[in-house]
């Protein structure tokens, strides 16, 4: 009974990681990017790189934002923090919201970053794949999401040592058993984490992944179920010219009072220019607790009275303490340190997964003649050293173009993402084309792709790393710089272990 159950785990196991690994590094890979989002903005966006200060004004921003916004019946200004030393405002057009950053010591705007950075789009594509149409982006990192919760259990369930395994690893071995100690390393040492960063992705969008649950309890009214959750308070136009907009700055002092100094993340200005238009200022989630809250206050836009208030209840609390500590958005820089690392463990753990069902069915399937194998490495080399490369092009590519470029209708910031995704094609094309070679060649490639990603950082910025590791507030850029050259070695390293053997001249008589 033991070994049934035993086997039925191994290929749960095993099938589960092989037909979902694709999707599972990288969400992987770009969830622990995302824990430094911020900080790649900085080095994506040279004009963001000024010294942190509070906004100085709302309202003389509203005055720099006035020839953008239009006839938009929305705009938003989101504020700097440590991490994040620039306003972001937003304003509705095209049917998407386009920001631009504001310096906050002056409330002007900064020139156009002509990027969507790690916020923009690592991030998002790390929560959805930049799939999202009918939610389908979430559904399949849902997916991966409650598959990884399967290869965590599975893989104790199958590791009967798994304590002796953690200490276990035999650089002097042969490849397949390597692999697998440093498979069952990174596992054993990132198994608590791995499983309740994942658990908690996959609560956090309860309401899409576990719909019956609010559904059933509000009968299918979702706006009510939303406005006792998350205080979202609406109201609709009237279709009339409303009053001049009251003071921001005096509707942001007077949150400020009732949060007792609590300071906004973000404001709102709906229905702009109508006379039912109205004010959201939301509670920043950043600070020394892991809860994100969700505070809001809402007023009037003509009067600045007071709408309504909102506080999470203990149920949505808890709630809020999954999604803080999945977000990671607390002020704590070792845990945040700590988190990249068993993020960049699960990367390896992943990857050691498709190497391992690689040399463990290798030979077997060359006697067979079976395309497995052949199959499986095209994906693996893709799906692991391809997105690292794509990602590295991605950076190299925002450092090339020129500020206004545009190439077939495409902005400069699409152009970005162009470049990443048609890299990671040629990936996978690579891979399949060159199944033996394809490792060691896009290794190298990564290595060359991020030592000139520094080099063309320092020459388009004017901040090579020597400079940006003298001035404080550009601490961020140089630790993006180390990053990319420790990257670049690791690489090189993988690369020079892959060398092929030369082959053996046979002996003479």
């Amino acid at each position: 009974m033991e070994k049934t159950f035993r086997g039925s785990m191994q290929w749960l196991h095993t099938w589960a990681g092989l037909c979902l690994g694709t999707v599972l590094f990288a969400v992987f890979w770009m969830g622990t990017l995302s824990v430094f989002d911020r900080e790649i903005d900085r080095w994506m966006m040279p004009a963001t790189r000024v010294a942190p200060a509070e906004l100085k004004s709302v309202d003389a921003l509203a005055g720099h934002m006035e020839p953008l916004i239009g006839s938009s019946p929305l705009w938003l200004v989101l504020f700097p923090s440590d991490r994040e030393p620039v306003a972001r405002a937003g304003y509705l057009a095209g049917g998407k919201i386009r920001y631009r950053q504001a310096d906050p010591s002056s409330s002007i705007l900064l020139p156009d970053a002509g990027t969507w950075g790690g916020t923009g789009f690592i991030y998002p594509f790390h929560v959805n794949l930049h799939i999202r149409a009918w939610s389908l982006g979430l559904w399949i990192v849902g997916l991966a999401g409650m598959a990884m919760l399967a290869l965590c259990v599975s893989g104790v369930v199958i590791h009967r040592k798994i304590f002796a395994d953690f200490f276990t690893f035999r650089s002097d071995r042969k490849a397949r058993r390597l692999v697998l100690d440093l498979h069952n390393v990174t596992g054993v040492l990132g198994l608590p984490f791995h499983f309740f960063i994942t658990l908690s992705g996959v609560l956090i969008f309860f309401t899409v992944y576990f719909a019956g649950a609010w559904e059933m309890s509000y009968r299918g009214d979702r706006q009510a179920f939303v406005q006792e959750s998350y205080g979202i308070f609406a109201r609709p136009r009237l279709n009339r010219p409303g009053p001049a907009m009251a003071s921001l700055d005096a509707m942001l002092e007077q949150a400020s009072r009732e949060w007792n100094g609590g300071t906004p993340q973000l404001l709102r200005v709906f229905h702009r220019g109508d006379a039912n238009a109205y004010v959201e200022v939301r509670r920043s989630f950043v600070g020394d607790r892991v809860t994100m809250p969700v505070d809001a206050l809402y007023f009037d836009a003509g009067t600045g009275a007071v709408l309504s208030r909102h506080t999470a209840r203990p149920v949505m609390e808890a709630h809020r303490f999954i999604t803080g500590f999945h977000f990671v958005q607390f002020d704590h820089w070792t845990l945040r340190w700590l988190y990249f690392a068993l993020g960049l463990a699960g990367c390896v753990l992943i990857a050691t997964g498709f190497l391992f069902w690689l040399e463990s069915r290798r030979k077997r399937h060359e006697q067979l003649g079976l395309a497995g194998v052949r199959l499986v490495e095209g994906l693996a080399v893709g799906s692991v050293s391809g997105i690292v490369a794509a990602t590295l092009a991605f950076f190299v590519v925002n450092r090339l173009l020129p500020p206004a470029a545009s190439a077939g209708g495409f902005e400069r910031a699409d152009l970005e993402i162009w470049a990443f995704y048609l890299v990671w094609l040629a990936t996978f094309a690579h891979a399949w084309l060159r199944p033996r070679r394809a490792w060691r060649e896009q290794c190298i490639a990564i290595a060359m792709l991020a030592v000139g990603a520094v080099v063309l950082n320092g020459v388009t910025s004017g901040a090579p790393l020597w400079r940006t590791l003298a001035e404080q507030r550009l601490w961020p850029v140089a630790g993006m710089d180390i990053m990319l050259l420790l990257a670049a070695l690791a690489a090189w390293l993988v690369a020079s272990g892959q060398r092929p053997k030369p082959r053996r001249e046979p002996s003479g008589p």
